[in-house]
């Protein structure tokens, strides 16, 4: 478990997966994209196959007691001892404290601790905070990946 301002980010449990689900449909809403439980989201309602038996990890984060964000990642074939970053989503009412620069440094903290050697992350182009966080944090842009 860990602690910023008032915010705890702890690891997933099974009985997040409902308010996990509905933090992250709710961003891709808020933002236009769709929510895919079938497809691209299918590892937020399998976090146990997605991530756990992989051997990464999903946290969610909680201000008073209330799950308003996700962070994850798990390894990857692409690079040599690569793990790439997932779901890293927070509510409206979180961002702009500084939590997403929080949480992208434990997770490549955690990530290079864990004997990775290579980060890895996709995101959509229309979330541009989320690419100017992961570019001022020394992520270059690449494409046909």
């Amino acid at each position: 478990m860990r602690k910023y301002q008032n915010f705890v980010i702890r690891n997933w449990q099974s009985c997040d997966r409902e308010a996990a689900a509905a933090v992250i449909r709710q961003v891709l809403t808020e933002y236009g994209l769709p929510w895919q439980p079938e497809l691209a989201d299918r590892d937020v309602i399998e976090v146990e196959k997605a991530y756990l038996e992989r051997g990464g990890e999903f946290w969610v984060i909680e201000a008073n007691n209330k799950i308003v964000g996700t962070a994850a990642y798990y390894p990857i074939a692409r690079g040599e001892k690569a793990a790439e970053i997932r779901k890293m989503y927070l509510l409206p009412e979180v961002r702009g404290e500084g939590l997403g620069k929080y949480l992208l440094q434990e997770l490549e903290k955690t990530i290079f601790k864990a004997g990775f050697q290579q980060i890895w992350l996709e995101t959509a182009t229309l979330l541009q905070t989320a690419i100017i966080l992961y570019e001022k944090s020394g992520y270059q842009l690449t494409t046909g990946v």
